[in-house]
């Protein structure tokens, strides 16, 4: 800086450098305050009686109690197991809702934000968070749900071995379209035992998370609960196909096909699976298995006398949902018909062979 020329800029000079020096002092203050700016604190989620619409609520950090120039705000971390990654948002608000899966763990981290007059408008965010894992309770408990043929949903639930022989348990389910969970409207009863719901007058929405709660209480008190969730659609177990029609075409061709399950099963999402059991004119048997997005089915056919018996089963393909169950065998048809002589099959010749081998066992026994 160049040499003040008299008194009077002498000390204006001087004045303004213990000016600047404040200034700066101050400034760096202000920085140096918020450079370990605390998380929130006593984080909580709360079960809003929805089974899994939880509220996650928070406190400011006691340090910021007396702040009046700077509101705080949060950065809300939570891990969404319905994508698979961490969603992230910033609220000023000290509370928030939304929807996690219950039977999976609940991962949570909450920031304190500051930004404005008392950081000299730079935005702080503490280092460190508020952060708290609920984990599932694990009571080696089964439950399944099955959508018979896209009309009657069925749960059912097992009893660990720590179960108590007095427990009474309960079922409560939730979606979006209720207020509130709602309990099973027709128990399962086994021996006298609740074993699983009915939902036969009460139809659930398709393509919608349903989350369902198994609880209940014994003479040695509550049993802990259980969470499950589901989309219905997934679960569905298709009518075994009852109407098989089976016929030779020609000398050289087998016609196998069969009918769709009656119902409000779309046709185009069906897949079926055939297993074919084949005896051959020299008594060689083969058996395969034939996989078909059709109802029918075309084999070779050269010989009258060997025999072909089908059976088929069938589920929804996975262009329409995500996983169903198989439906049970259908029941057998064979050509030649039963009433044929000719290359009987093989449960059949195996019963003789064992009826004949009783009779000359009893045969022996008499002589000796």
């Amino acid at each position: 800086y160049p040499r003040p020329l008299n008194n009077n800029n002498n000390n204006n000079y001087y004045n303004c450098l213990l000016l600047l020096l404040i200034i700066i002092i101050i400034t760096a203050d202000r920085g140096w305050r918020f450079r370990k700016l605390d998380p929130p604190e006593d984080l909580a989620v709360l079960d809003s009686g929805r089974l899994g619409q939880m509220q996650i609520t928070w406190r400011p950090p006691s340090s910021l109690t007396k702040m009046t120039k700077c509101l705080p705000q949060y950065q809300l971390e939570y891990f969404n197991t319905y994508k698979n990654n961490w969603e992230t948002l910033r609220t000023p608000r000290r509370t928030y809702s939304t929807q996690f899966d219950p039977s999976k763990d609940v991962h949570i981290k909450v920031y304190t934000i500051l930004n404005g007059e008392c950081t000299n408008n730079t935005m702080i965010m503490s280092k460190n968070c508020a952060e708290t894992i609920l984990k599932p309770p694990s009571t080696g408990q089964a439950f399944i749900c099955v959508y018979h043929n896209m009309e009657n949903l069925e749960c059912s639930w097992t009893r660990s071995l720590k179960t108590p022989p007095s427990a009474l348990h309960n079922l409560y389910f939730w979606h979006k379209s209720l207020d509130q969970a709602v309990e099973c409207p027709s128990y399962i009863l086994s021996g006298g035992v609740r074993k699983g719901c009915n939902f036969s007058g009460k139809p659930l929405p398709e393509f919608t998370d349903i989350y369902f709660c198994v609880n209940g209480s014994s003479r040695e008190g509550p049993l802990k609960a259980t969470f499950f969730s589901l989309q219905i659609q997934n679960q569905v177990k298709v009518t075994a196909p009852d109407k098989l029609h089976l016929q030779t075409s020609s000398d050289t061709e087998l016609e196998f096909h069969w009918e769709n399950p009656a119902g409000r099963l779309p046709g185009h999402c069906l897949e079926w699976e055939v297993r074919h059991h084949h005896v051959g004119t020299d008594g060689k048997i083969s058996l395969n298995h034939i996989h078909t997005e059709k109802p029918r089915l075309t084999l070779p056919f050269s010989n009258s006398n060997e025999r072909n018996c089908f059976q088929v089963r069938s589920r929804l393909n996975s262009y329409c949902v995500d996983q169903s169950f198989w439906s049970d065998w259908s029941h057998e048809t064979c050509h030649p018909g039963s009433d044929s002589k000719i290359c009987a099959p093989l449960h059949e010749s195996l019963f003789r062979q064992i009826k004949i081998t009783t009779i000359f066992l009893n045969v022996l026994c008499v002589k000796f």
